[in-house]
């Protein structure tokens, strides 16, 4: 579908309102026509064209006529047979195209300017203005030595350590003393009534002689006299400060090309006339109509023909599931697509359908 054409594009597919077999007895059914698939499918049709910002007019007509005809029309085909099933399908509106001139640029004007024109000449032009600046007359300078004092004469103190000696001495480890020992001789006792024979010795004193230092001479400090130092250095002094002299600087000029007006813009209004395009506008010929067709359905219809349709809806691109002889939810929605790709009725599974994919029935 084109984008500039919000027409009801959903009449142009032959919808199914309703489907049934039929059977010995034909009297009124009562169907809410708001659950059939065309009800809503041109719902969905209306919210897409209003997501679209498109005219909805004819669609809302198309739905309204629908609400109107569930309520007058009989719901059920008339001189069906036995053993066939029916859905009324919409049979879409027939169109023309007419041609028409509409204006697509109103007439104006167009403003044509012409560029002014400009001459230069020869102007004498200050560049530089004339002023004072200071030069600067250096210093000059002389060399002169002098002898300076670069370290005065001190004193430092200076600490002289103590002095030790190393001397021998004799010290008593234990002095003398007597102690009793055993006495030993040819008879160690009298009798056996007496007690053995004891001795009173004299022991001597015993010695050691150990080395140990001694100080001799106790630390102390003097005072030693460091001579001052002195350097001769030659430096560089001011003979004669610097000064300043004025300098007077004159202006300076520069002759130049100026560029002047001669002649000034000018403008001048053409007319520009409106234009003009002949367009084909879509105009309806015939309303959109309800008419009973024959179907296929779970009543007259086989597993093999299922299968041989479920193969061709693959083959032609669409997807139905499982090749299963079963009619059902999946190769309902790839007969759908299929129909309203091709343009045409959707819905219900019609015996166009099966022709337009090459199935026998």
């Amino acid at each position: 579908m084109k984008k500039q054409i919000f027409t009801f594009t959903v009449s142009a597919l032959a919808i199914a309102v309703l489907s049934g077999c039929s059977a010995t007895n034909n009297h009124s059914t009562h169907v809410d026509i708001k659950d059939s698939s065309e009800y809503r499918a041109l719902q969905q049709e209306l919210a897409s064209v209003r997501n679209a910002k498109g005219d909805t007019s004819q669609l809302e007509t198309e739905i309204a006529r629908l609400t109107r005809e569930s309520q007058t029309t009989s719901l059920l085909p008339p001189n069906p047979k036995a053993g066939e099933c029916y859905a009324r399908v919409v049979i879409p509106a027939k169109y023309t195209l007419a041609s028409e001139t509409v204006q697509v640029k109103a007439a104006g004007q167009r403003i044509q300017t012409t560029s002014p024109q400009y001459g230069y000449v020869e102007q004498r032009v200050l560049v530089k203005e004339a002023y004072e600046r200071l030069e600067v007359i250096p210093a000059t300078y002389k060399k002169v030595t002098e002898t300076i004092e670069v370290a005065e004469a001190s004193e430092q103190l200076v600490r002289v350590p103590a002095k030790y000696k190393t001397v021998t001495e004799k010290v008593l480890v234990r002095p003398a003393h007597t102690e009793w020992k055993k006495g030993t001789g040819p008879i160690q006792k009298v009798d056996s009534g007496t007690g053995e024979i004891m001795c009173l010795v004299e022991v001597p004193a015993v010695y050691k002689t150990v080395t140990k230092t001694v100080m001799i001479a106790p630390e102390s400090v003097k005072t030693v006299a460091i001579p001052g130092k002195s350097q001769t250095i030659t430096r560089r002094v001011v003979a004669e400060p610097a000064t300043t002299r004025k300098i007077v600087v004159p202006a300076e000029y520069k002759t130049i090309k100026v560029r002047k007006l001669t002649k000034a813009a000018q403008q001048t209004a053409i007319a520009i006339p409106a234009e003009y395009k002949t367009v084909e506008k879509r105009a309806k010929v015939s309303d959109a109509y309800l008419e009973w067709r024959s179907i296929l359905c779970e009543t007259n219809t086989q597993p093999s023909l299922i299968r041989d349709l479920q193969r061709a809806l693959r083959a032609k691109g669409y997807n139905p599931g499982s090749i299963d002889g079963i009619l059902g939810k999946g190769t309902m929605s790839a007969i759908n697509s299929y129909q309203t790709a091709k343009g045409m009725a959707s819905g219900q599974l019609t015996i166009n359908t099966l022709k337009s994919l090459g199935v026998s029935i």
